[in-house]
This record gives C-alpha cells, structure tokens and sequence, in this order.
C-alpha cells in the first residue's frame, strides 16, 4: 500500500459490522474498529493477539471511513487493544464530519483524546485508571473476575461523574460461578446495572 504524504495511520487488528453485546447500547447495531497495541495486560483477555501494536497493519483514517459507509452503519465503535494509546482526534473529526456516533471502549489507563458520542471506561487493576479518565465516562464497565472485583468496581465508581451509568459485567470464563453474586449485589445495590456479553450468546464477533 502507498502511504500519502501526511496520512494519518492508525494499527487496525480487525473491522467488523456487529451487534453491541455489552453495556448500555447492547443489541444495537455497530461498526467495531479493533485497534492494535496494549500494555495492560488482562490475564483473562481474549484479544490477546491484540497486544503487540508492531504486528497489525497500519490504516489510514479515510479507508476506516470507507468500510464504515461500505455497511451504511451509523454508530462506530472504537476498541481495542487499548485505543486511548493513540491519538484519536483526527479520527473522530473525519467520522463525526460524516455524521457517524462515535464510541469509544477504554480501561482508563492513557489520557482520552478525540471527541465522543459515549465513553465506556472498563477500569482493569492490572493498570489502573487514570483520574480524569474516570471522569469523563458515559458508562462505567467493570469486569468481575474474582468477588473481590466489587469492591474494586466501587472504588472507581466514585470517581466517575454523577451522570455516569453503572455496569458490573461477569467475566466470561467463570460466568457460573460469579453472576449468582453479581446478581444479588445489583439487587441490594440498584445503582448498578448487570451487563452480560450478549454477542458470545449470539455467536457473533
């Protein structure tokens, strides 16, 4: 591929039109462009091949836009990996200026640039948060691996603003074991929303 002079180029690991399966906007139609690169380093990943940025190839912004209007879609979201290692501001300016929402789904852990419709922070103990990260999420998403995962899942929440939406998602692998008590938390304390991750369900990316 020939590179334009001053094209901006970000690492795309995979690109895919889906239904959102978790948090506030599930079961809503969404293009995902998974970026590559992470240095958080989630035990229970299941991108981990997203990890190395050195291995993906490099997009630029323009052919993003392409395979976004390609499936008509009208909501984008960017994921990773760990996006928010990337400046995203020229992305989210090209997107926006074609009448596309933009969300993003980060851990908190690098400062967020570009301008978005929603901010999904799903905090990770692995690299915590950043403060002002926290407070500029629309939906707060935390993963519960261990029961311990709720007491961490409060600490952040109260660094969140007081608009933001509150979700405890069990991780996928020991689901069984931890929903029963992720259930029973969210009905003693219904500030709290259970997000389930409904695309594994339905069998799609």
């Amino acid at each position: 591929m020939k590179i334009q002079e001053g094209e901006i180029l970000l690492p795309l690991m995979e690109h895919f039109y889906t239904i959102q399966g978790e948090g506030f906007y599930s079961g809503a139609a969404a293009y995902f462009l998974r970026l590559g690169g992470c240095d958080v380093g989630c035990t229970w990943c299941d991108v981990k091949e997203s990890w190395n940025v050195d291995i993906h190839p490099k997009v630029s912004i323009e052919k993003m836009l392409e395979f976004i209007e390609s499936k008509n879609a009208k909501t984008c979201v960017v994921t990773g990996g760990e996006p928010a290692m990337h400046q995203l501001q020229s992305l989210t300016d090209l997107l926006h200026s074609h009448n596309i929402k933009l969300h993003i789904e980060t851990s908190g852990a690098y400062p967020i640039s570009g301008t978005w419709d929603w901010i999904t922070v799903s905090p990770k103990r692995f690299k915590k948060p950043l403060p002002e990260s926290l407070a500029k999420a629309s939906e707060l998403k935390v993963v519960i691996f261990h029961p311990n995962d709720l007491r961490w899942a409060e600490e952040n929440a109260k660094m969140a603003n007081e608009n933001c939406m509150l979700f405890l998602q069990p991780e996928w692998s020991n689901m069984e074991e931890n929903l029963p008590l992720i259930i029973d938390y969210a009905q003693r304390n219904p500030q709290w929303r259970i997000s389930l991750q409904q695309h594994k369900f339905m069998n799609i990316p």
